[in-house]
């Protein structure tokens, strides 16, 4: 059992020598702004090291930049909070230091934040000034506009001068408000993916709709059954007003052709039609009696597109 026990211990010493060995150095940091992967200019970073230096000389707030290719298997906040703890960021007693770190080939970034910053740049500020400032620029390759707009979104957030904005107020839609706990944001998506995709939900739909408009009897089921797909799509592309407006324009305007039919002479007889259309009238549809013909013929069913696809 000794034995044993005496391979267990180097077993594990040799492990975590060989993790200590393989594991990403840890950078102290010698500069506001440190780029390992040649990819900011020299006027960018010279730029940008002077406007740190000048927010330090006013705030004694320690603000440095970290741009590296890769955290080698390492996570993100790990590694941040190591790099933050050995250059020791910000002063001793206020611990106003803050780190922002990006790993250019992980496509990974994170801001650190010392705990005498937390009051005012809280997580959920800081991972907007991540998804709003940051990323659209660097999805779109272009990495000094994602600090820059980063760094002055930190800046601001210390300051108060960038907060987290009100949530929008959809009060003046009355009954309807309840449609704004929907909006996603969706007039931010690009023009093309929305066109695309409302032609596609407005053909897929349409087929739906033409069908809950012109059945007789079910058609209402199906009427109201499409209330949430024509709210929540059109919502998700467009925003709450054009959806809303969209939703409306079919509440009411399909509504009221039911109507027309249920109650107008000229709707009526067109209903007669879809009746005997639908199978419910004499004529072409099921005859009484065997088929002296022997051949075989629809009941004048309707089909909506449903069933289930598969692609890869």
């Amino acid at each position: 059992m000794q034995k044993f026990n005496k391979y267990l211990f180097y077993s594990i010493s040799f492990c975590l020598f060989c993790n200590e060995l393989y594991s990403r150095d840890i950078p102290l940091l010698r500069n506001r702004v440190t780029d390992e992967t040649w990819t900011l200019s020299a006027e960018f970073t010279n730029h940008l090291e002077k406007k740190l230096a000048d927010h330090e000389s006013k705030t004694s707030n320690q603000i440095a930049v970290l741009v590296i290719s890769s955290l080698e298997g390492e996570s993100i906040e790990d590694f941040s909070l190591k790099v933050a703890e050995k250059t020791k960021l910000g002063q001793k007693g206020k611990d106003n230091g803050v780190l922002l770190t990006i790993a250019k080939d992980d496509r990974k970034l994170r801001i650190e934040v010392g705990y005498g910053l937390e009051g005012v740049l809280t997580d959920v500020l800081c991972n907007r000034i991540i998804e709003k400032e940051i990323k659209p620029s660097f999805k779109a390759g272009d990495f000094e506009a994602g600090i820059e707009k980063g760094i002055d979104s930190i800046i601001g957030g210390i300051g108060g001068t960038y907060s987290i904005p009100p949530p929008k107020d959809y009060s003046y839609l009355g009954p309807l408000s309840f449609f704004g706990e929907m909006d996603g944001g969706g007039e931010n998506i690009p023009w093309q993916i929305r066109l695309f995709a409302s032609i596609f939900v407005v053909f897929v739909l349409g087929i739906f709709t033409y069908a809950a408009a012109n059945t007789p009897y079910m058609g209402w089921f199906l009427y109201f059954f499409l209330f949430p797909f024509w709210s929540i799509f059109p919502i998700a592309l467009h925003g709450v007003n054009i959806g809303v407006s969209v939703f409306l324009t079919y509440a009411i305007g399909i509504g009221l052709y039911k109507l027309y039919l249920l109650i107008t002479p000229s709707g009526r007889r067109r209903m007669a039609k879809n009746v005997s259309s639908f199978g419910g009238g004499s004529g072409s549809g099921w005859s009484s009696g065997r088929s002296s013909s022997g051949g075989f013929s629809g009941g004048g069913g309707s089909f909506g597109g449903g069933g289930s696809s598969g692609s890869w």
